[in-house]
């Protein structure tokens, strides 16, 4: 069963930095943070660009997911997923503020051995041929073809 939670931070040009670092416990499916949207607070200062970087712990990736600015640009809908790794956002440029939110998902599933339920569920060679195919040998049984039959 999947354990989803909101998740939410602020930009500033005083706290530029946010981390988000996943729980190290075992979940089957593992864990993740979705990123929704990156939004330009109203008190941004016009002709100002605001520039959110995220870096990743696992590749080391830095790369910018919003340039926003007041007046043109004030939200972006990036929808990226983090899995199993720590991320860092920065606002590298501009002053903010800027929110980001998104949630996080830690998915626990009971795991099932899929093998034996196969094996109880799979029918035999005789119960998966097809009424069409059925047909279609009884028809040629008698060692003629449709097209012959309609001819005489």
């Amino acid at each position: 069963m999947a354990e989803e939670s909101f998740y939410g931070v602020t930009l500033t040009a005083e706290e530029n930095t946010e981390t988000w670092d996943f729980v190290d416990e075992d979940y089957s499916r593992g864990q993740k943070l979705v990123i929704k949207q990156v939004l330009l607070g109203a008190e941004a200062k016009d002709n100002e660009f605001n520039v959110v970087e995220v870096t990743t712990g696992k590749d080391s990736i830095q790369i910018p997911i919003a340039v926003l600015k007041a007046g043109e640009t004030r939200a972006v809908n990036p929808d990226v997923e983090f899995y199993e790794t720590k991320v860092t956002f920065k606002l590298i440029k501009g002053s903010g503020p800027v929110y980001i939110h998104g949630q996080t998902i830690k998915d626990d599933v009971e795991v099932v051995d899929m093998e034996e339920e196969d094996d109880e569920d799979e029918p035999e060679d005789e119960e998966i041929e097809h009424p069409k195919k059925r047909a279609k040998i009884e028809q040629n049984a008698d060692g003629k073809n449709a097209k012959n039959q309609k001819k005489k």
